[in-house]
């Protein structure tokens, strides 16, 4: 049930277009280290420049190749994955203790946002044991990685829609060794549907994650 508070009620949602990635994570951790118990929670919509991201207990061997896609050792959980044109950023700056929802429940309402989503365009996802994340016959599609500083949480989910896979060939995608990983736009090819643009997916993300965060009011800024 909502909770009708109007801080803990409204979301502002912020649609950045295509960005550096270090300038987006600085700004999230500014915005983490700067708020307190009045600022409203925020969801930011990026597309990155081409990078692979390192979290924090990040293993170099994962990396397995090295070329001109540079390597970010950053401050999320997880291992290594590759971030480029193509794919969703939904980040998510959300005070959890304010919402009283613990880490691993909002991990699920973001991968539950996302499966929701793909069964909206008739693709069956789901999660696979110990490795978080959302698989479509065991081929992921959105990785997940957060960060959580006082009480609040940064960083999120990554979906894949529409982008050059071959990165993630370079690296064991979230420290699995032989993953395979795919996209919207293959599964969608391969049933001979239409697929969404990266506005209309950002849309439904957003729609699907505020829904079950109980956000009744959206601020475009």
């Amino acid at each position: 049930m909502a909770s009708q508070n109007p801080v803990s009620d409204t979301l502002i949602v912020k649609e950045l277009g295509s960005q550096a990635y270090l300038p987006i994570w600085q700004a999230m951790k500014d915005f983490t280290d700067t708020r307190d118990e009045n600022t409203l929670d925020e969801c930011w919509l990026v597309e990155h420049e081409p990078v692979f991201t390192q979290g924090q207990a990040g293993k170099s061997e994962h990396i397995l190749q090295h070329n001109n896609i540079p390597v970010v050792q950053c401050d999320r959980g997880g291992q290594v994955t590759y971030h480029g044109p193509g794919q969703a950023m939904l980040y998510c700056l959300v005070d959890i203790k304010r919402k009283k929802i613990g880490v691993r429940d909002f991990v699920t309402i973001m991968e539950q946002a996302v499966i929701s989503l793909l069964s909206d365009l008739g693709i069956e996802a789901g999660l696979k044991e110990g490795a978080p994340g959302v698989y479509v016959k065991g081929a992921k599609i959105s990785a997940l990685g957060l960060r959580v500083r006082r009480g609040a949480t940064y960083h999120g989910l990554a979906l894949n829609v529409d982008m050059d896979l071959s990165p993630f060939l370079q690296i064991n995608p979230c420290g699995y060794e032989g993953m395979v990983v795919t996209d919207i736009k293959t599964l969608l090819t391969e049933k001979k549907q239409a697929v969404p643009t990266m506005a209309e997916i950002n849309q439904q993300l957003l729609e699907k994650f505020s829904v079950l965060l109980h956000y009744s009011h959206i601020q475009y800024v």
